[in-house]
This record gives C-alpha cells, sequence and structure tokens, in this order.
C-alpha cells in the first residue's frame, strides 16, 4: 500500500473522532453565518521567516506597502523577534511601527519539539512562557497566537499521542493566556486532520487550538474540503503556500505556483465565517535559495492571494 493510500485510510478512520470533536468544541475561530449575515473579510498576512534577510523596520515597511493587513513575526531561537533577544526598547519600537503602519500582529512563528528529555521539555516550558510575554508586550490588546509545529515522526503518532496530550497540557498552563496554535506538518508525528483534532479535543484546554497549512494535506492526498471541514472549528491561523509532488518527494512553493484554487478555498472560509488570519509562508526550501527575493516573493504572492480573496 503506498503512503498515500495509507494517509488517505487513516484519516477516514478519525472521520468520527473529528466530528464528535467539532461538535463539542470551545469557543469557535470558525462557525455557519446566519442569513443576512456579511461574510468577514479575510485578513491578508505575510510571515517574516521570508524576510529573514530584511531588518524587521524595512520588512514591515514593505508587508505594509504591498497591502498585507498583518505580519507573523519569527520568534525562533536566534531570529531577530527571538524573546530572549528582543528588549524592552526593542519592543517599544516594534509595537509603535505595527501600529504607525497599520498592520495587524498575525502571530509568532516558535519551532518547538513536543518530544525530548525533561531538560528540553522544560527549556520548552521558558519559551512559551517569553513568547507570550512577547505577545502581550506587543499587541496587550489582543494578543496573538504563538504558532509551532510539534516534531517527531509520521510513523510514531500512535506511540506518542498520549504523551503529547501530557506535554501540551504543560504547554496550556505555560502559554497563560495567549493561545498556541499547533500545525499539523506532513514530516511529522502529527500529520492528518483527524489526529490534530484528536489532540485538541484529548488535551482539553482552550489555549491549545489548531493552525491549518493546507499544503501538508494536499500532498498526502487529503481534499481541501474535506480537511478544512475536520479542522476549522478549531483553526485560529492559516498558513498558504503551494505545493508539488507527493509525501514521498515535494517541493514547497508560492502561494499560486501549484495546484491549490485559492478562490474556492477563500470562498470556503468566508462561509465558514473564518475570523483568523491567512499567513503566507515562505517554505526554507525556497527563502534559502541563493537568488531568493523576499521582497518580490511577497509581492507575488499578494497579488495571488488579493485576486482570490476578491472572488476573481
Amino acid at each position: 500500500m503506498s503512503p498515500q493510500s495509507t494517509s488517505r485510510r487513516e484519516f477516514l478512520k478519525t472521520a468520527a473522532v473529528t466530528a464528535a470533536a467539532a461538535a463539542t468544541a470551545l469557543p469557535l475561530a470558525a462557525e455557519p453565518r446566519t442569513a443576512g449575515q456579511k461574510a468577514p473579510r479575510l485578513r491578508l498576512g505575510f510571515s517574516l521567516y521570508g524576510m529573514r534577510s530584511l531588518p524587521i523596520p524595512k520588512a514591515l515597511q514593505t508587508c505594509a506597502e504591498i497591502g498585507y493587513d498583518g505580519v507573523e513575526l519569527a520568534a525562533m531561537s536566534g531570529w531577530p523577534c527571538d524573546p530572549e533577544t528582543l528588549n524592552p526598547e526593542a519592543r517599544a519600537r516594534l509595537r509603535t511601527q505595527l501600529a504607525d503602519l497599520g498592520l495587524e500582529l498575525s502571530g509568532l512563528m516558535e519551532n518547538l519539539r513536543l518530544l525530548g528529555t525533561d531538560a528540553e521539555h522544560a527549556a520548552n516550558l521558558d519559551r512559551i512562557r517569553r513568547a507570550a510575554e512577547l505577545a502581550h508586550d506587543l499587541a496587550p490588546e489582543r494578543p496573538p497566537v504563538i504558532e509551532t509545529i510539534l516534531g517527531g515522526k509520521p510513523a510514531e503518532w500512535m506511540q506518542v499521542r498520549d504523551r503529547f496530550v501530557e506535554r501540551l497540557r504543560d504547554w496550556a498552563m505555560a502559554a497563560g493566556e495567549v493561545t498556541l496554535a499547533i500545525k499539523p506538518h506532513i514530516a511529522n508525528a502529527l500529520h492528518t486532520p483527524g489526529d490534530a483534532v484528536w489532540l485538541c479535543s484529548q488535551v482539553g484546554s482552550d489555549r491549545i487550538r489548531l493552525a491549518y497549512d493546507y499544503s501538508h494535506f494536499e500532498l498526502q492526498g487529503i481534499g481541501l474540503a474535506e480537511s478544512l471541514q475536520a479542522m476549522l472549528p478549531q483553526t485560529r491561523f492559516i498558513h498558504v503556500k503551494d505545493t508539488a509532488g507527493d509525501q514521498r518527494k515535494f517541493q514547497f512553493l508560492l502561494p499560486g505556483k501549484g495546484r491549490t484554487d485559492y478562490k474556492a478555498y477563500f470562498a470556503t472560509l468566508r462561509e465558514a465565517n473564518y475570523k483568523g488570519p491567512v499567513v503566507v509562508e515562505v517554505s526554507g526550501q525556497i527563502h534559502s535559495r541563493p537568488d531568493y527575493d523576499p521582497v518580490a516573493a511577497a509581492r507575488e504572492a499578494y497579488l495571488v492571494l488579493a485576486r482570490a480573496a476578491r472572488g476573481e
């Protein structure tokens, strides 16, 4: 049996769990619109994970000039917005810059691994606390989500999922009043929509929610409609990018360069009354290339997505 068939089978096996969890979900970021209710305007953002070569002020100015509504800041260790090195003065300047440019802080990107030693778990909890403090410092009235993958390998899921539940409960406590949006990833232990919903329901905290990135499901042969139906009730953040290939050999691409129908995608989000941000993530497969131009990439992605958001 092919890996794609296996993933499809695993997704269908979790359908019942998904439906039950969605039916009993905590307060939603997406819910059906009532008759006559106006659809929310999609808020497009760009992740500065794809602009590491630019100074933060220049990156923010660029995103605003292109037309983005918000930005996701890369808060990983060693990055410009690492909470451990961003001092109070720098935070104040950054908050002012965001306000002056009219940019929403869509999220803080982390890159944590849930498995590991007790010492590594303690270090993760410390990073989550620091990221939550940064979220409050930069947007006290509306702190952004902290978005992260969880690590591990797909074949490990059944062996590690109970440990994931236990440790995510600790993460939720460390996050305080800030929401953690965990993202299924094709190469990680958590990699299917059904398992993501199951994990949220088992953790049982409204501080653990989901980040949706269709590219990781498209490569597994899971459809857009079925993955959105499963995850959207508990989704607080969306990444967008395109793909080529399949789960055995794949390439992440800029939006518009692959197979995703963004017009249909965005129409589904509006109909579901999705209220969170939609943020372009430029994969490291792209932004690590010597000829990568972050400004051109941001502009190209925006043109594709803005057109789709208008229904064109």
